[in-house]
Parts: C-alpha cells; sequence; structure tokens
C-alpha cells in the first residue's frame, strides 16, 4: 500500500501545485485517471483517494466549469421524484442530505424552508399534505424541521408577495441549499488533501490502447499547449453531458446521455417580499423561487438541448417563461429590468426512447464501456457521493490489490472540522482583522475552519480587506485565496465560480474585474498584457452571454454565446479535435 501513496498530498492548490501535479501524472502510473472535473468526477478522486489508491483527475476547464456549477443550488430529495414514484431515489437523496448537514459540511449546506402555495381547498391540502408527510417519512430523523400547514392569512406573513386571490393556504416544509461550484471545489480539496492528484485546463484528447483494453488518457495541458500520457491500470469517465463523447474515443459504450438545458435567473431580495423559498408546480415540472443571500435564484426550465455543450445559452424564450410563469401567482410581478444575472446548465439525463426530459429518471448508471473504461452518468447533484461510491466499487474488481470499502461517509470536506469553534469566535475574528461581522459571518459560511488561510495575507496585503468594488459582498482576500489555493487560473474562474460575482451584479462583474483581476495577478504574477487579455476575455464573455439572452430561440442564442471564445487556448477550433485511440508504448 505504502508504494500507491502519493507525493503531492496537499489541499493547496496553487498554480506551482498544478505544475507539480501535471509532471507527476506524466511519470506515474496510477490506479485510477478519472476524466472530469463535476462533482461526481471529484467525488471519485475522494472516494478513491481515502480507499489508499493512486488518483489522478484531468478536468478541460475549471472545477464545476459545467453542470456543477450551474444547478438550483439545492441539496434535496425531490418532490418531484417522489411524484413520479421513485421513492429509493427521493429516500437516498434525502439520507445524504442529513449527512451533509451534520457531518461532511455542515459550513457549506444549511437547511431552507419551501412554502408549497394552495390554490384550492380540501383535496389540494390532503393530497399535497399527503405526500409531505411521506418525504419526511422517508428521510427518518431529519436535520431540518417537518412540513406544516398554514392557512390563508399565516400564508401570507411568509410570503406576503404572493397574490392573494390566488392563495387559500400553504404548506412549507424543508430542504437544504448549497453553492454548488464551492462545494465542488471544496470536495477537489478535501480529495488532494488526501493524495489524490489533480489538474485543471487539461483536456483529455483520446484514450491510450495497450492492446488489451483502455489504459489510460492521452491529455493536452490547455495553458501550454503541451501533450502527455496519463497511464492508469482504470479510467473513470465522469464527464457528464460529454459522456458519450468519451465512450466514443473507445468505439463503444452502454450508457448514453440526453442533455436537458434548465436556466435560472438571479434578482435582488428586495424584489420579492418573503421569509422563506416557494415552489410552483408546473405542466412539466416545479418552479423555485430561492433565496440566495442578498437575491433570489428562479428556476428551472427544462428542455432538450443538442447544441454547444460548453457554453449553453439561455434565450429571451426561456427567461420570458420563467417571468409568465412566476408573476402568475406574484404581485407585484417581476419585470425583465428586475433580473441581475441569468445562467444555464445542462442536466446528463440517461437517455430514454421518446421521452420528455422532464420525465427521465435521475437515477444514475454505472457501467464498463471497455476492458479498462468505467463510465458514470445521471444521477443528481445531492447523491453525487453514492454516484462515486459505486464507480469505485466498480473499478476496484479490476485492481490487483485488495481495495477497502468506501469511507466517504465518514470524511469530513475541508473546512468542517472546527466550524463550531470558527462560529464561536466570529466576534474575535471581526476584531483581530478589522472587519465587519456580516464579513466574517459570508467568510465563514464559504470556507469554513480554512477562514484564517484566507485572511493570513492580511498581515501583507492589508488593502485585501477591503470589500471588492462593485461587489461589496465579497473581500478582496478571497480573489487573492481563490489563486494561492484554490486553484483559479483565470480571471473567469474567480468571477464566475470561486464568488458568484457574474450572476449576482446588474453589471455581470465588469466593475469588479478589474480589482479582482489586480489582486490574482499579484499572486500568479500576471504581466500587464496577461491582465489586459483576461480581462479582455471577460468582457467580451458578458457581452456574448447578454447578447444571447436577447435572443429569440435556442440556434439564435448559442449563436451569439459562441462570440466569445473560451479563455483557455483549448478554445480554438484546432484543439478541440480529439485524437481517437492512441497506442500505448
Amino acid at each position: 500500500m505504502l508504494e500507491r501513496m502519493q507525493p503531492l498530498a496537499n489541499a493547496t492548490l496553487s498554480s506551482d501545485h498544478r505544475k507539480s501535479a501535471l509532471a507527476h501524472m506524466a511519470r506515474e502510473r496510477f490506479d485510477l485517471a478519472i476524466i472530469g472535473g463535476g462533482v461526481t468526477g471529484v467525488g471519485i478522486a475522494l472516494d478513491a483517494a481515502t480507499r489508499g489508491l493512486s488518483v489522478a483527475l484531468v478536468e478541460q476547464r475549471d472545477f464545476a466549469a459545467g453542470t456543477s456549477s450551474r444547478s438550483s443550488k439545492l441539496i434535496h430529495g425531490g418532490l418531484r421524484y417522489l411524484q413520479q414514484g421513485d421513492l429509493a431515489l427521493v429516500r437516498e437523496a434525502l439520507a445524504e442530505q442529513t449527512l451533509m448537514l451534520e457531518r461532511l459540511c455542515p459550513h457549506l449546506v444549511r437547511p431552507l424552508p419551501f412554502l408549497f402555495p394552495l390554490e384550492h381547498r380540501v383535496w389540494q391540502r390532503a393530497y399535497v399534505g399527503a405526500g409531505l408527510l411521506l418525504y419526511d417519512w422517508l428521510a427518518g430523523p431529519r436535520a431540518v424541521p417537518r412540513h406544516r400547514h398554514y392557512s390563508r392569512q399565516s400564508a401570507l406573513r411568509r410570503f406576503p408577495a404572493l397574490r392573494h386571490d390566488r392563495l387559500v393556504g400553504a404548506i412549507e416544509y424543508f430542504d437544504a441549499q448549497v453553492d454548488d461550484a464551492r462545494h465542488t471545489l471544496t470536495v477537489a480539496r478535501t480529495a488532494a488533501h488526501h493524495g489524490a492528484t489533480l489538474a485543471t485546463s487539461a483536456r483529455a484528447i483520446g484514450l491510450l490502447d495497450s492492446g488489451q483494453g483502455v489504459s489510460g488518457v492521452r491529455v493536452r495541458d490547455l495553458e501550454s499547449g503541451n501533450t502527455f500520457d496519463l497511464r492508469a491500470r482504470q479510467v473513470l469517465n465522469a464527464t457528464g453531458v460529454w459522456t458519450d463523447t468519451v465512450q466514443s474515443m473507445a468505439g463503444r459504450g452502454w450508457i448514453h446521455v440526453r442533455a436537458s438545458k434548465g436556466i435560472h435567473l438571479v434578482v435582488p431580495r428586495d424584489r420579492i417580499h418573503a421569509q422563506g423559498g416557494l415552489i410552483l408546480p408546473t405542466e412539466s415540472s416545479v418552479l423555485f423561487v430561492i433565496p440566495w443571500k442578498e437575491h433570489w435564484i428562479i428556476g428551472t426550465t427544462d428542455s432538450d438541448w443538442n447544441l454547444d455543450l460548453a457554453h449553453p445559452a439561455a434565450s429571451a424564450r426561456d427567461i420570458d417563461y420563467l417571468l409568465t410563469t412566476l408573476n402568475r401567482m406574484l404581485d407585484p410581478p417581476l419585470r425583465r429590468d428586475d433580473i441581475e444575472g441569468v445562467y444555464a446548465g445542462l442536466r446528463p439525463l440517461l437517455r430514454g426512447e421518446n421521452a420528455a426530459t422532464s420525465q427521465l429518471s435521475r437515477e444514475h448508471a454505472v457501467s464498463r464501456a471497455a476492458s479498462g473504461l468505467i463510465s458514470v452518468a445521471g444521477g443528481k447533484y445531492t447523491t453525487y457521493r453514492v454516484m462515486a461510491r459505486d464507480a469505485v466499487d466498480l473499478a476496484a474488481r479490476e485492481l490487483p490489490h485488495r481495495v477497502p470499502a468506501s469511507c466517504s461517509d465518514r470524511i469530513p470536506l475541508l473546512g468542517a472540522d472546527g466550524y463550531a469553534a470558527f462560529v464561536n469566535r466570529r466576534e474575535t475574528l471581526a476584531d483581530r482583522f478589522g472587519l465587519d461581522i456580516r464579513h466574517v459571518d459570508h467568510l465563514l459560511e464559504r470556507y469554513g475552519s480554512c477562514v484564517a488561510q484566507v485572511l493570513a495575507p492580511l498581515h501583507e496585503h492589508p488593502e485585501w480587506a477591503q470589500p471588492i468594488p462593485g461587489a461589496e459582498e465579497y473581500l478582496l482576500a478571497e480573489a487573492g485565496y481563490a489563486a494561492s489555493h484554490e486553484g483559479a487560473l483565470h480571471l473567469d474562474d474567480t468571477l464566475t465560480r470561486r464568488t458568484r460575482i457574474s450572476i449576482e451584479t446588474f453589471d455581470r462583474g465588469l466593475r469588479a474585474s478589474q480589482a479582482v483581476a489586480d489582486v490574482m495577478g499579484t499572486v500568479l504574477g500576471w504581466d500587464a498584457a496577461t491582465r489586459k487579455r483576461e480581462l479582455t476575455h471577460y468582457e467580451a464573455r458578458v457581452h456574448a452571454e447578454r447578447e444571447s439572452q436577447e435572443q429569440p430561440d435556442d440556434q439564435t442564442a448559442d449563436a451569439a454565446r459562441l462570440g466569445a471564445p473560451d479563455v483557455r487556448i483549448g478554445g480554438s477550433d484546432e484543439s478541440k479535435g480529439t485524437d481517437t485511440t492512441a497506442r500505448e508504448s
């Protein structure tokens, strides 16, 4: 076992650490090579590393750059799946919710109440109430309160923005919320802490073929353009909507995925007067109104997407649908100029014949696509840990040594240990660093007990204690930490995923971009030309997204969004091509 322990165990994902990781990948042979840095991929890395396996993971863009940063940001069982009769999935998801709230990441996941408004009298209250009773029962002992019934007047006190003439009462139930991108990043850093070797901006352009099956991955470093071979006993394909693309490199695969687009709107908190969230049934799905710090998140849509997978675009039709559906119950109604941010994501649904995407199963599948290659797809964000465990279990059958059972249900994520103690010392932290208590609370909810690392550079850079201009909820120190510890290589990584400035400000982060680039540049050693290039790219991205959101349909929105190329050199057409299979020498 000792010979498989990795030399790079370090949760500090600096640019130097990335270079060392790439060199290590090119030099060694691993038990597992993982393609994909979303929550499933990094979850596999954590599960495998904590079983004592040697693990390498490559991600073509950034951690959580795809689906895992564009969800509804809920950790939930899913009332929709309860209605579809998928009780096993609901029970599994609710068990994971409790695990996250109580043990794995209490600093990142927190309870959230939702109001289910009733528009009809006895029959609807009985029907919905019975469903929520079953929901609570499936969860077992819960870390959140159980559902409760409200009269019309009580419901309006909880959610005054509801239309009085449409409401006869309501039922409140609880789920939980997470910043999906921050959670995915924390899982990745925890995996690195336990010995996994990780690299972003590293694209899988082909699979290695030993003659007896897949024996590794051909990788292109999108920062330098260099290519190398990553050798492994088993390769795991955790690429979500790219699952079929990776399987095609091996020429076969049993799992097939359909991409379903979901968009969300972000509006300021003062636009909707309410104390908690709202869930509204629609013809094909449900619509959530979700409290998000000083904002609301409203979503989602559910429609087939067959265009660009890297940058799905929200069209004017999508936005109008959400506003029209919500305004049926809202008073006063929301207008388009209330919208601060819009984001679109793709759900990787297991493909079914002649099925609407809203009806496809959210169960996950793990399958051996070819000798040496395993694909995992489907599922939902909440159950990522179960998906990861199942994938490693299958891979372990083909490894030459005994692999212990999964222990990821007992591994707190980075920042969880000692979190409660830091909460108790929040006023001391505020005094020590001269911060407003609300900024300390903000930091604790994002970094947990790692908050001391975030604030440590203030001794050398006291100016980093200031809020980011145009995004005053965040401190400049967070931009520095994103670059020094969290693997942020580009301005977009910090404004879009390490923080959520790109969707939480009316200007989409343009005012904040200069200050963030300056801090990141200090950490990463950017010269003036690099800073200008990063700013130019970000401005182009914002312009392209705004233009896409004015287009009438998916095709025109996609064309507009593609007007801004990816900041990584892999965004060029030349490097998007993939070698299919490379024979291992």
